[in-house]
Order: structure tokens, then C-alpha cells, then sequence
């Protein structure tokens, strides 16, 4: 059975030992359909049962919690829905209510939350309030560029953009029915919703445009969205028959449907909370009231399950850690917090299994950085940028301040990376996809050299191998030299019978002239292979692949040459090699055209290659 080769293919969960674990919680009880937990990587949130509550807890603070703890009360008649840390403000937070209300909060310099005091409790204040939505406040959101942005959804139907300098809403998007879920895209602009009416839509954040809407999930239980790239988006939800289901969008044209349809996950009766992981590509699905967490890996435009992991304690929430808290050294690429049913907080480390001690840069690209690329007065200006500041890993790994560096556009991953980390291995294997991506758009077909379609599709092979054959390094030999084999050798059984001395002479001569004239251009390809631009140990197997595959062409020529029908005369069989010679000749043509316009355009190639990679 086919395996689709991923790096991620192994990753695997290892939950926290017991005294790592948040002890004797009180979350909420409230119904509402939340991810009940947060976290930042320095702080987590977790909503109270109680008014108007909910408590922060630093990330070294593990073990079993006193009774008495301080908290963050301000909300009045309900529960806290939602709570949202400030991407930019490790000490800011804000929290929406049944009362309505947005609170600001800002977590003490000196805050502690299980050494405390238990005889002088001093619970936390908000600093600021915002109201303008008429019923609940469900759900909080930062922007991911801009400072002093977010949104907040709401019973009311709508969805609101905020400016916390100003304390004041700049735009609403006005829905039909409660909306369950939204998210920013990767550079802030804009903003994927779904909602009870089982409609996605895309909107323009700052003007209040609708994009783009199209129908979702036509089950009547609430329905997720994330973005996955900067065009792709996914949701989670139900069908008719409540099986839950995950579906893939293009942004720009929601009205036709998820790409490929649905795709069907388990008939569970849970929400399934969906995470992205930008610089891997992973998407991670942890269903309420399951053990379990699915990841899915997004490559070649659809999303592959890579696989889950399994657990008996089911889950009430869940929250996942900015990458920059990750613990390098581990291989680590996802740090979440899973709450479970008995009032446990448990961390979740899913890890890439590696050997080497060295950093892995290849699962480890740069990561979102705690500085805003944009003000909120620029962006609500309208000013653009790719994406988020983004900080060095490597950095991190070593210990050192992290290098911040301009984002890049977001790119949808079509191909699986790698192993591979050296820089000089990628820059081969861009120029390789460039050259043949070239080829084929530019090139026609080679010509066959006989109707036979064997021996068709053998030449078809050869006419498309690319100029660099450098993009075999990764496969397996055996799989390489399998598939050249599969050409079936003569039958001495079934060769024709001798019809002279004579006939048999002249027609070893012309097989060995048309041997001597593919051997001839086989070497000429050879020759015109330059791979200096990776390496000698790649280009002297190039060539013995590429010498390899000539002699195979040789070798059915000459079988196919031999294998005349027992009626046939020499006349005959003097004109199917007279035929054969002719076409081979014009493919030889063809490939050696190809080659002389190869220095042209691997420079030219290589001048774009250097371009990305000073970036």
C-alpha cells in the first residue's frame, strides 16, 4: 500500500506526568458551546463556575490549586463565555460575559495564584469595559498584525471590530442567525464566519464588505472555522444525520462548496475544535467530551490525517500555546492544555521523534513574534502587510534574543518538504521543480518510435526526464531501477525463425547500428548534463541513472527489432527499423534542443532561487 511520505507522518502526543498537571479546578458549567480554556504560553485562562469569573494561572504554578484562589471578577448577572490573551501583551487579557460586556484586564506584576494568601485573597479588578452588543458576548479574538484590534461575536447576531485605544467599535458585520464561530485570516483583513443559519461567509474587516458566502454544514449543531492559508479555509461541523464532518473552502468562492466534499469524521456528538499550526501545516481537532485528538496535515490542496492521539479521559476544553513557547529541544512543535471532566488541566506535548541533537530546521521555521507589524491607526488606515513579525527558532533553541523578521506572504503547501535541511540540498530541489515545471509547459511531446505502446510510453519517459535528475536522490533506488525493470525482455521462444544466413547477418548488422546510434546519444546527453550546481557525489549518480535508462531504450529496440511475426519478410522487418532509426532519431533531436536551452534557463532559474532565498 501507497504511504504518502510526510515529516509529521510520526508525531506523537505525550501528556504531562501527574504533578506537571492544574489540580482541583472549578471551571464553568455553563453550556455555552467554548473553548473554556486559554492560554499564551506564560499564562492560562481558564472561565470560573461562579458570577462573573474566571481565574488566571501561571504556567510554572502546576499541582494541585488551594481552595481559596484569587480571581477576576467584574461581570455581573452570568458567567464568563470567552476569554482572549493580547498576542502583544503577555499581561493584558480580555473576557466576555452573559451580561454582555467586554472587560479589560491587566495580571499584576506580583500576581500568583496557588501561593497566595489564604487569609488575605485579593481578587482582580478590570481596568476597562466595552459594551455595544445587546445580548451575550460568546467569543474573543485578537488580530494577528495589529495592535489594539479584536472582535468579539455575540447573541445578537453580529460580529464587532474593536480599537481598544479608542474603546470604541469601528465596524459591524451583521449576520442573519448566532454566529457560532469566526477567525482573522493570516494578515489581518480579513474575517471567516459561520453561524446557525449553515452559512460560511468571508468579509472585508475593516469595511464591512461581504466577500464571499456560501452554505456549510447542514447539520443543526454549531459549526467551527479556522483559516489554513491565505486562501483556504477549514470548518468543522455536522450533517443531517449529526455525523461530524470537516470540509475544506476556497475563500474566494465559498458558493461551490468544500473542495472534494465532506469529509466524514465519526458520528460523535461532541464539537470538534479545530487548531492550525501555520508553520507546519498541521491541523489539530479535539472533539468535546473525546479523548482523542486528530491531526491532519494540509499538502497538495486537501488535508491528509496523519493520525490521533488516543486517550480514555475525555476532554471539556482545549487550548493551544503560541509556537514561540514550544520546547525546541524536544523536537516539540505543539504545546496544548487539555481540560478534562474531572477538573483537570493536563499538558499535551506533540512531538516530531528525531534523534539527532541538533536543531531541526526544517520543522522548525520562523514563528509569530510578540510584536505587532502594524499600529492600530495604520491598519484601520488601511495599510497592508503579509502577515505577523515573526522571531527565529534557532534563536530560541540557542538561547539568545530572537531575531525578528519581516513576515512573508503565507504560501499553501502543495509539495511535502524534505527531510533535508541543508541549504544547498533545497536550492537544488527548487531549481529541479522550476526546470521541469518549464519543460513541460514550453516542450511538446516526443515522438514515438513505434505504435507499440510499450515501447511508447518507454520513450515517453525519457523524453520527459528533467535535465536534473536530482530530484531522484530522495527515492529509493530499488524503486527507481523497479520501474525501469518492468520492461519485458525477449523470449528466445518466441523469436522468429532464421530465414537465411544472410537475412540473420543483415538484420544483427542494423541492430547493432541502431544500438551504436542510441548509445551514441545517450552519452551526448550524458555530457550536456551539468549538475555543478549541486554537487558531484549527485551528479555522478545522475549520470549512471541517466546511462542506465539509455541502455534499457537500447535493449527493447533492439528486442523489439528482433521480434518480427513469423510471416514477415525482410522487406519488412527492414522497414519497421528503417521506421524505428527515423523516429528515434527525431527524439534524440528533441532532447538534445532541450538541453542547449538548459544553461539559459538554469541561470536565469538560479538568479530568481538566490532572489528567494536572501529574503
Amino acid at each position: 500500500m501507497f504511504v504518502r511520505p510526510s515529516k509529521y507522518r510520526h508525531v506523537f502526543a505525550q501528556p504531562a506526568k501527574k504533578e506537571l498537571c492544574y489540580e482541583n479546578l472549578k471551571p464553568t458549567l455553563s453550556a455555552f458551546d467554548s473553548n473554556i480554556v486559554n492560554a499564551n504560553g506564560k499564562y492560562i485562562a481558564l472561565n470560573s463556575n461562579g458570577i462573573g469569573a474566571f481565574c488566571v494561572i501561571p504556567v510554572d504554578e502546576v499541582g494541585k490549586s488551594p481552595d481559596k484562589v484569587p480571581m477576576f471578577r467584574g461581570h455581573t448577572g452570568g458567567s464568563v463565555l470567552d476569554t482572549a490573551f493580547d498576542p502583544f501583551n503577555d499581561k493584558r487579557v480580555l473576557s466576555a460575559g452573559e451580561d454582555g460586556k467586554i472587560l479589560i484586564w491587566e495580571i499584576p506584576n506580583d500576581y500568583t495564584y496557588t501561593k497566595a494568601d489564604p487569609e488575605n485573597i485579593v481578587d482582580v479588578t478590570p481596568i476597562g469595559s466595552l459594551t455595544g452588543h445587546s445580548r451575550k458576548v460568546g467569543q474573543l479574538e485578537f488580530n494577528p498584525v495589529a495592535s489594539d484590534i479584536f472582535a468579539s461575536s455575540s447573541f445578537d447576531y453580529s460580529v464587532k471590530i474593536w480599537n481598544l485605544q479608542s474603546l470604541e467599535c469601528t465596524v459591524t458585520l451583521q449576520h442573519k442567525d448566532l454566529v457560532t464561530s469566526f477567525a482573522w485570516n493570516y494578515n489581518g483583513t480579513q474575517i471567516a464566519t459561520v453561524s446557525k443559519d449553515k452559512t460560511v461567509r468571508v468579509w472585508d474587516a475593516r469595511t464591512g464588505e461581504l466577500l464571499s458566502s456560501g452554505k456549510g454544514h447542514l447539520g443543526a449543531k454549531a459549526s467551527r472555522i479556522v483559516w489554513i492559508s491565505s486562501d483556504r479555509l477549514a470548518t468543522t461541523g455536522f450533517d443531517r444525520f449529526s455525523e461530524r464532518q470537516l470540509g475544506l473552502w476556497k475563500s474566494v468562492d465559498l458558493e461551490a462548496g468544500p473542495i472534494g466534499g465532506f469529509i466524514s469524521i465519526d458520528s460523535s456528538s461532541g464539537t470538534l475544535m479545530p487548531f492550525f499550526d501555520p508553520s507546519t501545516n498541521l491541523l489539530f481537532l479535539a472533539g468535546k467530551g473525546d479523548g482523542n485528538v486528530r491531526f491532519f496535515e494540509f499538502a497538495d490542496d486537501d488535508l491528509h490525517l496523519l493520525g490521533e492521539y488516543p486517550s480514555t479521559d475525555a476532554q471539556r476544553g482545549f487550548a493551544v500555546a503560541p509556537k514561540r513557547f514550544v520546547n525546541v529541544h524536544e523536537n516539540e512543535i505543539i504545546k496544548a492544555y487539555k481540560l478534562r471532566n474531572d477538573n483537570v488541566i493536563e499538558p499535551l506535548s506533540f512531538i516530531v521523534p528525531r534523534r539527532a541533537e541538533i536543531f531541526q530546521d526544517d520543522i522548525y521555521p520562523d514563528a509569530p513574534a510578540d510584536v505587532p507589524a502594524l499600529t492600530a491607526e495604520e491598519w484601520l488606515s488601511g495599510k497592508n502587510v503579509a502577515g505577523p513579525v515573526l522571531c527565529s527558532m534557532k534563536d530560541i533553541y540557542e538561547g539568545k534574543t530572537p531575531q525578528l523578521i519581516d513576515s512573508t506572504e503565507q504560501k499553501v503547501a502543495t509539495k511535502v518538504a524534505p527531510e533535508s535541511s541543508s541549504p544547498q540540498v533545497k536550492k537544488a530541489e527548487i531549481k529541479n521543480e522550476a526546470v521541469v515545471e518549464n519543460k513541460e509547459k514550453s516542450l511538446p511531446s516526443a515522438k514515438t518510435l513505434s505504435e507499440d505502446a510499450k515501447v511508447s510510453s518507454l520513450l515517453e519517459k525519457v523524453n520527459a526526464l528533467s535535465d536534473d535528475d536530482s530530484q531522484y536522490i530522495d527515492n529509493d533506488d530499488k524503486n527507481v531501477n523497479d520501474e525501469w525493470d518492468e520492461i519485458p525482455k525477449s523470449d528466445p521462444k518466441t523469436e522468429p525463425k532464421k530465414v537465411s544466413t544472410k537475412e540473420e547477418n543483415t538484420k544483427h548488422d542494423d541492430n547493432k547500428e541502431v544500438e551504436k546510434k542510441v548509445e551514441k546519444e545517450a552519452e551526448k546527453v550524458v555530457k550536456n548534463e551539468d549538475l555543478n550546481n549541486v554537487n558531484k557525489e549527485n551528479q555522478n549518480e545522475d549520470e549512471k541513472k541517466d546511462e542506465k535508462k539509455a541502455d534499457s531504450v537500447a535493449s527493447v529496440i533492439s528486442s523489439k527489432a528482433a521480434e518480427t511475426p513469423k510471416t514477415s519478410t525482410l522487406k519488412q522487418s527492414l522497414e519497421r527499423l528503417h521506421t524505428l532509426v527515423n523516429s528515434l532519431e527525431a527524439s534524440v533531436e528533441l532532447l538534445t534542443h532541450q538541453n542547449n536551452m538548459k544553461d539559459e534557463k538554469l541561470e536565469a532559474l538560479e538568479k530568481k532561487i538566490d532572489m528567494l532565498l536572501n529574503r
